[in-house]
């Protein structure tokens, strides 16, 4: 970053190697890329890697930010509300603010998509924290405990309940 640029306003460059790549449960993987340090708070971003079967995320919503989804392959269904839609390859999606959202591969499908929240919202630490749940190193009442530092708060979805339960 030259003098002249600010976070917000310099490239942000994350090699493939270099990225962090971290396990929320078996077969699903969250590459961290571009977090709001390093953007001037612009955006957050991470790579969702998600095996057929993988549970995904539950049903939840963020107070600040919008939530976008660009999917690199296969198939993420993805709960909008009460309605759940099917994104397929190259697909896009954006989550407004206030809306409860979910995901998972589809049924018999695996799913790679390109996450995004802006503005930034400092995520990187909350993937850390579902890793090390994900390992036995911390327990998910310390989830629940965060809601509020992460803005990532866990809602019921009986929608979202269904439909997982018929795929």
């Amino acid at each position: 970053m030259s003098e002249s640029q600010s976070p917000a306003t310099a490239p942000v460059l994350v090699r493939a190697a270099e990225a962090t790549v971290l396990s929320d449960a078996p077969g699903s993987l969250i590459t961290l890329l571009a977090d709001s340090d390093t953007t001037g708070g612009a955006f957050t971003s991470n790579r969702a890697t998600l095996a057929e079967g993988t549970a995904g995320a539950p049903a939840h919503f963020h107070t600040r930010a919008t939530e976008f989804f660009f999917v690199l392959d296969g198939a993420l269904e993805v709960l909008t509300g009460e309605t759940v839609v099917t994104l397929e390859k190259n697909d896009f999606l954006a989550v407004p603010p206030g809306m409860p959202h979910a995901f998972a591969p589809a049924a018999g499908r695996s799913a790679d998509a390109l996450v995004v929240f802006t503005p930034g919202m400092g995520r990187f630490d909350y993937y850390r924290l579902l890793d090390r749940v994900a390992r036995g190193e911390a327990s998910v009442e310390e989830i629940k405990e965060s809601a509020e530092r992460y803005d990532n708060h866990y809602v019921d979805s009986p929608v979202w309940r269904a439909h997982r339960a018929a795929a």
